[in-house]
């Protein structure tokens, strides 16, 4: 039997966003995005923020991937794909939307962002192991799209982190009863060939900011499993702003 991993698991995020944490939280979000909707740089007024509401590196970066300004939000949810087109190509983050699956299996923190996607606080940075929550992750993300009758599913995985290969013969073998085409490539920019893309499914800001659309697939399989009881709304103090 393999070994259980919380994927994303920090033993003090129970104290740091707990309810008694999340109404400072909130304050602390709502300033930084009156900051970030003054054309204030993302690092200088999450800096600012956190040093004044006294917050933990943890719930700084919580806060950097939570709140966007007004303008990235509608920018993003501009280009947003609601319904996928019958047989079209999807090209998907591997990395960034396998890892959260396996956060919110976990039942590890996730936040729900400004702009609608689910982000994780799994900070990898750069090594990844497969764990028991991969295989049903990448389950998870072929039956949606199957569900939606996708044609094909091209997975893009960065070529420096570690077992690229073994994530990548995995997903082939998952995915190969499927009624649809898998492709994957291990690249060593990702990044950069997903900003010019369309159907893009991912939850990276820089990406959202520069393909040519996307697609939140993780809000939608993470709501319908219903897997994390550490899912912090953001998305409200937005939601608060509009007439």
């Amino acid at each position: 039997m393999s070994k259980i991993v919380k994927r994303g698991f920090f033993p003090n995020d129970e104290k740091e966003f707990s309810t008694k944490s999340i109404d400072k939280l909130f304050l602390a979000g709502e300033d930084l995005w009156y900051l970030l909707n003054k054309n204030y740089p993302i690092k200088g007024a999450s800096t600012f923020v956190g040093n004044h509401y006294l917050l933990s590196e943890r719930q700084r970066l919580a806060l950097v991937r939570a709140i966007s300004s007004e303008k990235n939000i509608k920018m993003r949810k501009s280009k947003e794909v609601k319904a996928i087109p019958y047989g079209s190509i999807v090209n998907i983050d591997g990395y960034n939307t396998i890892i959260t699956l396996e956060v919110a299996l976990s039942n590890s923190l996730l936040l729900k962002c400004m702009d609608g996607t689910i982000r994780d606080l799994a900070a990898l940075r750069g090594t990844y192991r497969l764990i028991d929550k991969t295989d049903y992750a990448v389950l998870l993300i072929g039956r949606a799209l199957e569900k939606n009758k996708v044609n094909k599913a091209i997975f893009y995985l960065d070529a420096p982190v570690s077992n690229s290969g073994r994530l990548k013969q995995k997903i082939i073998e998952i995915l190969d009863s499927f009624p649809f085409e898998v492709e994957v490539e291990v690249i060593n920019n990702v990044d950069g060939v997903l900003e010019k893309l369309d159907y893009v499914v991912t939850s990276d800001a820089i990406i959202l900011d520069k393909c040519i659309s996307w697609i939140n697939l993780n809000a939608k399989i993470i709501e319908e499993i219903g897997e994390s009881d550490m899912c912090l709304d953001f998305s409200s103090l937005y939601r608060l702003t509009q007439p």
